[in-house]
């Protein structure tokens, strides 16, 4: 058995082995250019924010706010054991001060919140949120060499939450602000500031989305970057080192950080900056209408396809859109030719014209669109337009619809104090048009895209309605007005 085995040779075998060598050697290249890639994989490294820290920290503030109490009045004497009660339990005594803030009954400054900014501008200017500042009698600005500074407030904005303070120093560093519209999605992105007041913590994450939506006045970026009380106010910085947006607020069931923050905008920031430091305070411009976003039934029923735009729930008695003939139940598409994509864009993009400018915009009614130029006014609280009359309008009275209603003419005097040339008063609603959310009292103004002059003409449209699978109507409900869909088929 022996003679059938190969004998060991150790040139041979040094021979064979080098040869294999050569042919994988040979081989690697063409098996990477056979599968369409490179012979090295290139290394992924998580970025290193060290440099970034050192770079922008010395920029960043904390910001400690305080407010004067009123002496305390009234606080007689108190039942030994109530008031051993209330010391145990770390309950402020009713009537006297609250010994965790800082206050005395003298009227001392007291204690009232920790945040974050920015510096500016080398000769002292600091970005902050408004609600950091908000009631503030006093703010002490403390800077990463320890000097703690006093500052007075130059101007704040609750619409966007943006502040601006100013301490008296010269020679301070300050940030670079960056480009948002080069912001991605993904990209890494820190934070720095005095989250539960500990000074210069930095943490870090990336960009979760932007132009997010929160019903807030600016959209805002979404991180998941940790923030926590203390952090509001102070700067989101991309890798580059350039400050991108404020920290501002978050997501959170229990007060705490959840994985969900948001941060302003640092282009919408910086124009209301630039204001504040000239006036003190944001000019923006109004037109003077009350909205709502556009339900996607809503824009089915009516014909407008996709929910879009800003649907005016009321308009403003003698205010720039009634002057120039919008109308309840339009809906806002554009703005000098920009559309309106949701009903939060608008007060935006109209805040961002100047009042006394001009603007155009395209509207959708009862199935059509039109242009209205409506002149920008200055921005200021609207007027509350008159409330519908109660009592039951004029005959004649059109008996209950297959859509569950029974309406009545308006009297000029309801007319009049809805400023409506037109419409029907919903008498009875029942079946269909209860399920709907329409109530007795409400105001017909229209039945799918078609006005709605008196209650022969609702017959009319209702009895052409019944075979529809949906019905658009105009409602007028007091002081604002909107669509309902009622399906007679339910």
């Amino acid at each position: 058995m022996h003679q059938h085995l190969a004998r060991f040779r150790p040139g041979r075998i040094a021979t064979d082995l080098a040869a294999f060598l050569l042919l994988a050697a040979a081989a690697l290249p063409l098996a990477a250019h056979a599968q369409g890639g490179t012979t090295a994989t290139p290394t992924v490294q998580l970025p290193d924010f060290s440099e970034l820290a050192e770079r922008v920290g010395p920029s960043v503030v904390n910001i400690r706010t305080a407010e004067r109490a009123a002496p305390a009045t009234g606080s007689g004497p108190m039942d030994p054991n109530l008031e051993e009660f209330f010391r145990r339990f770390g309950i402020p005594l009713p009537g006297r001060p609250d010994p965790r803030r800082g206050g005395d009954e003298s009227g001392q400054p007291q204690l009232r919140g920790v945040g974050s900014g920015f510096i500016l501008s080398a000769d002292g200017y600091i970005m902050t949120n408004a609600h950091v500042v908000e009631g503030a009698d006093e703010v002490t600005v403390t800077l990463t060499d320890k000097r703690e500074l006093k500052a007075r407030i130059i101007g704040a904005d609750k619409r966007s939450d943006v502040a601006v303070v100013k301490v008296d120093a010269t020679g301070l560093p300050f940030v670079k602000i960056g480009d948002v519209g080069r912001l991605k999605v993904g990209e890494w992105v820190m934070a720095i500031g005095s989250p539960f007041g500990l000074d210069n913590t930095v943490t870090a994450g990336i960009v979760s989305a932007k132009q997010r939506d929160t019903g807030d006045y600016l959209p805002l970026i979404q991180t998941d970057v940790a923030i926590n009380p203390g952090n509001s106010g102070g700067p989101l910085i991309n890798l580059r080192g350039e400050v991108v947006g404020i920290n501002s607020q978050i997501y959170s069931r229990s007060g705490g950080f959840m994985g969900i923050s948001f941060a302003i905008p640092i282009d919408e920031a910086m124009r209301v900056a630039d204001q504040l430091r000239a006036s003190g305070h944001v000019i923006r411009g109004r037109i003077g209408v009350q909205i709502s976003p556009v339900a996607k039934e809503v824009a089915d029923a009516i014909g407008l396809g996709q929910p879009r735009g800003a649907l005016v729930q009321g308009v403003e008695k003698d205010g720039p859109a009634d002057k120039a003939g919008v109308e309840a139940g339009d809906i806002i598409l554009k703005v000098d030719g920009k559309a309106v994509d949701k009903s939060s864009d608008l007060p935006r993009m109209i805040g961002a014209i100047k009042p006394g400018a001009r603007a155009t915009l395209q509207v959708f009614r009862r199935g059509a669109t039109k242009d209205i130029v409506v002149s920008v006014v200055e921005f200021a609280p609207d007027n509350a337009s008159a409330k519908a009359a109660d009592e039951p309008g004029g005959a004649p009275r059109v008996a209950k619809s297959v859509l569950g209603l029974t309406v009545s003419d308006l009297s000029d005097a309801q007319k009049q104090a809805l400023r409506v040339r037109s419409g029907v008063r919903v008498d009875v609603a029942d079946g269909v048009a209860a399920r709907a959310g329409l109530r007795e009292g409400d105001v017909i103004l229209s039945l799918n895209n078609t006005e709605i002059a008196n209650a022969k003409q609702f017959a009319a449209a209702a009895a052409k309605a019944e075979k529809l699978r949906a019905v658009s109507v105009l409602v007028r409900r007091g002081e604002w007005t909107n669509y309902l869909v009622i399906r007679p088929a339910q």
